[in-house]
């Protein structure tokens, strides 16, 4: 029945953006009706697995954000390891322009949003927020550009966001863990060379890998470090080639298996149950209050800023290079595109205050979608401008 319902996804050329648009819409529609009990109804059940004394009950929220998004992670993983052993990051030409633009694109959205929220210090543990970029949100923009945008652009883009997320998991492993348990952080340790010797052994099936990487998100998750992260370490052990047959890439076929899976139904699952928000009784307070303000411009103005300055810099300094086809507009109006951080954003949105004690989900929701949007918006605006001037050039 997925397949099917995949297959008739990529018939009407439905981009996984325009999918998660519209589960985003449909949480503030369930939000701003009369569903919006049963939408929280739906959030807040109860679910629990228990096996011998090992208990688990979390409400179905929780065993989205941290069950569901573990998967996203390892397909993060996954990509991210084929992309350094023999993708486009293998070569250290292309690494230096996307890491730079990376960090920047992280520490000047983190600075504004300090900037507002300094004094606070609740609000100051969202700071990371709007440091995030959705790649498929992003992605989806350069597709209604359509053919016009440069492969180098899109690579540059994409490059540009698998470092973003590098960063939104040490972000997430440093700041965002809670009480450490030092008894699940060693099953977790127990794990590891497990799968180490698996991956020296060349064992091209899925099955032990799976089998031990659900004991480390369930070791994980207890530990207090975020579970979602076993997904990553996970993926780092799956073998890129049998030894016996090197056509055979174990890791290529788990991503391909799990990339329609990811898009089409975790991450709207995700968007759905994190972008309700109630837009009942919103007014000028709620629009300027320092948490949606330190997160919209933080993804809007801090975005474009930090990552089209350090490249800048670099490529002044001529450290490195703008990628062909690319020119400084582009390159601007691209640092804009990476404003749009809404999933990564409100999965750490998610984690930055749940032990704070107050709900700040309101809040932080306003100022992901308004960042977003305007981010899209005028990043779209700018390639336009960029690949137009482009074409009459060549005329």
């Amino acid at each position: 029945m997925l397949s099917t319902f995949f297959t008739f996804a990529s018939k009407l050329k439905l981009s996984s953006g325009l999918v998660l648009m519209l589960a985003t819409v449909f949480a503030i529609i369930c939000a701003n009706s009369p569903l919006r009990d049963y939408y929280s109804l739906l959030l807040s059940t109860p679910l629990g697995v228990t096996v011998g004394d090992l208990v688990i009950i979390k409400p179905l929220l929780l065993w989205i954000n941290d069950g569901l998004m573990a998967v996203f992670f390892f397909l993060v993983g996954l990509e991210l390891k084929r992309e350094l052993m023999e993708g486009e990051l293998a070569d250290k030409r292309n690494i230096i322009l996307p890491a730079v633009g990376a960090i920047g694109g992280m520490i000047v959205p983190a600075i504004i949003y300090l900037y507002f929220n300094i004094n606070d210090p609740i609000a100051i543990n969202g700071w990371a927020i709007p440091a995030a970029t959705d790649i498929a949100f992003a992605l989806a923009v350069l597709a209604v550009l359509g053919s016009r945008v440069p492969l180098a652009l899109k690579l540059f883009l994409t490059s540009l966001a698998i470092f973003d997320d590098i960063g939104a998991i040490v972000i997430i492993a440093l700041f965002y863990t809670s009480n450490i348990s030092v008894t699940a952080l060693i099953v977790v340790s127990i794990c590891l060379p497990v799968l180490f010797i698996l991956n020296k052994r060349n064992i091209i099936t899925y099955t032990p890998y799976l089998l031990i990487g659900i004991i480390m998100w369930t070791a994980t998750l207890k530990s207090g470090v975020h579970a979602t992260l076993a997904g990553v370490v996970l993926a780092m052990f799956i073998p890129l080639r049998s030894k016996k047959d090197p056509s055979i890439s174990p890791l290529k076929a788990l991503e391909h298996d799990l990339h329609h899976s990811v898009n089409y139904l975790v991450l709207p699952i995700f968007a759905f149950a994190n972008a309700g928000l109630n837009l009942s009784g919103v007014g000028v307070d709620q629009l300027l209050h320092p948490v949606p303000i330190g997160i919209a411009l933080g993804l809007f103005l801090g975005k474009q800023l930090g990552i089209f300055t350090i490249c800048w810099i670099f490529i002044k300094l001529k450290i490195t290079q703008l990628p062909k086809g690319m020119n400084w507009l582009s390159l601007y109006g691209t640092s804009a595109l990476c404003g749009i951080g809404f999933t990564m954003s409100l999965f750490i949105g998610s984690l930055a205050f749940q032990h704070t004690g107050v709900d700040s989900s309101f809040d932080e929701r306003l100022g992901i979608i308004l960042g977003s949007l305007a981010s899209g918006i005028f990043g779209y605006i700018i390639l336009r401008i960029s690949f137009r001037q482009k074409e009459t050039s060549k005329i």
